[in-house]
């Protein structure tokens, strides 16, 4: 058990390590055309219970069925448990800033025109998985790390109404949509 904590206590220590490189480093570039044909969302489940609601935005922005893939962050979680999105959780993390999660490896494998960092919390594992994510446009909230996000939108957590708006407005200004 004292092994445990002190391997996991090392596994946070690299991790952080990890990420200060990680955002240091001028953000990648990803080829993809104006538009959103895609999005990613890594949702807090934690503090906003109601991540489904993403899937609002395939009508808001007229788009394909499967165009966008959510992820969950859960401090604790059951895996046995039934959930209605993908989760992952601080159990997931590895050495040198992996995700040891074959959910969030299967939402890394793609490529997004945009990536909502729909989370308030500094928390290592969710800046992870948002810094390694192959996005062109990343969104947050703002009392996240600007280094983090593109845009950064200062609405609630919980008013995900005033939040969807703010983003099309955003988006037609940037000519997105």
């Amino acid at each position: 058990m004292f092994l445990k904590g002190l391997q996991d206590k090392f596994k946070v220590k690299s991790g952080l390590k990890y990420l200060k490189e990680e955002m240091e480093k001028p953000p990648k570039s990803v080829a993809r055309e104006q538009g959103i044909t895609s999005i990613g969302c890594i949702v807090d489940v934690d503090n906003f219970q109601k991540a489904e609601a993403f899937y609002e935005l395939i009508d808001e922005f007229d788009l394909r069925p499967n165009a966008i893939k959510i992820i969950g962050y859960k401090r604790e979680y059951d895996k046995s448990s039934p959930y209605a999105i993908q989760m992952f959780s601080d159990k997931d993390l590895g050495w040198k800033g992996q995700i040891e999660n074959g959910y969030v490896l299967e939402f890394l494998g793609r490529e997004y025109d945009m990536l909502i960092n729909y989370y308030e919390d500094d928390n290592l594992m969710m800046k992870l998985l948002s810094v390694k994510t192959r996005a062109r446009l990343k969104v947050g909230l703002g009392a996240q790390d600007p280094k983090v996000n593109d845009l950064i939108l200062n609405t609630p957590l919980n008013d995900f109404e005033l939040f969807k708006s703010e983003l099309k407005k955003y988006l037609k200004v940037l000519k997105e949509i």
